[in-house]
């Protein structure tokens, strides 16, 4: 069984940077702890550090383990504050990945609810690519991913895709670079400057798609990840870009530009991918009948 109190040693070591200051901070002589680590290395079969010189540097499997490492002791902090709190006034950790596809306005607007319920409820998002955060659920250091397309066929994980809702697009520009459109829509994005997703959003194939059907051939000035970094770009009047119809009024206000045209022939779909196939989790629970009725439910009304 690991030995928790030797792990600790290795985590103030990577911490402190040197195993002097790290003895300074736990009371304990440099000898000691040097003894302390080199046990746990026995035990774990691998070298946690590399001296270079006067330093101390992790190896892979040292960082391997800080990252588990800082984990454990955050839950340890939290099982702490826990115990010492009354239970009603505990906020429950609710662990979020959010596929950075995501515009960073609608995954505020679905997890918003988890921060209404009854009981406190304490998020932790992490932002990172799909892929990744699917390993992340697979171990459970994440409760739930907000994506914009199901978890792939080919992942092995056992998860389960729970649709939350879909709306069209809207293409936005700067009023300066809007000005400068003569054609009509759809047409005036034939030869504009445009702004689109990455290649890894689930969006930029059907969009594509879409401009090939209408005989559309913008000039691509950019390509992001980040949404908010494209709506930066947008409103600063480099190109047309755009964003789920769902949040457009926002868009607008928050930025300063004018809608140039949208279509429902593309649609961004956004889903909540666990662990669970059936949904329990308070917060998930939330998140769902929120979406549902509220956020995607009110353009369909419209």
């Amino acid at each position: 069984m690991l030995n928790y109190k030797q792990l600790h040693y290795f985590w103030a070591v990577a911490k402190a940077g040197s195993i002097v200051r790290a003895s300074e901070r736990l009371n304990l002589t440099p000898q000691t702890l040097s003894g302390q680590i080199g046990l746990l290395e026995d035990a774990l079969r691998a070298p946690l550090f590399l001296r270079v010189g006067r330093r101390l540097e992790l190896t892979e499997t040292g960082q391997l383990a800080l990252s588990y490492a800082d984990e454990i002791f955050q839950i340890g902090n939290e099982l702490e504050e826990a115990l010492r709190a009354r239970p009603e006034r505990h906020a429950i950790p609710f662990r979020v990945g959010v596929d950075d596809a995501v515009p960073k306005s609608i995954a505020y607007r679905l997890l918003t609810p988890a921060m209404e319920l009854a009981s406190p409820v304490r998020i932790v998002c992490r932002e990172d690519k799909l892929v990744r955060l699917l390993v992340e659920l697979a171990i459970q250091r994440v409760d739930l991913i907000l994506a914009d397309r199901p978890m792939p066929d080919e992942a092995n994980v056992k998860g389960y895709s729970h649709k939350l809702g879909n709306c069209g697009i809207t293409f936005f520009a700067a009023p300066r670079l809007a000005k400068t459109f003569k054609k009509k829509w759809p047409h005036v994005l034939d030869a504009a400057p445009l702004l689109i997703p990455g290649k890894d959003a689930a969006i930029r194939i059907p969009l594509m798609r879409w401009f090939d059907v209408h005989q559309l051939r913008p000039h691509i000035v950019g390509e992001f990840d980040d949404s908010a970094l494209m709506q930066a770009f947008g409103q600063a009047g480099i190109g047309i870009f755009i964003a789920p119809s769902v949040i457009a009024d926002e868009v607008r206000r928050e930025h300063g530009v004018v809608v140039v045209g949208r279509t429902d022939e593309v649609t961004e779909q956004f889903y909540a991918i666990s662990l669970e196939r059936r949904l329990t989790h308070p917060a998930v629970v939330a998140i769902n009948d929120t979406a549902h009725r509220e956020l995607f439910a009110t353009l369909v009304a419209s």
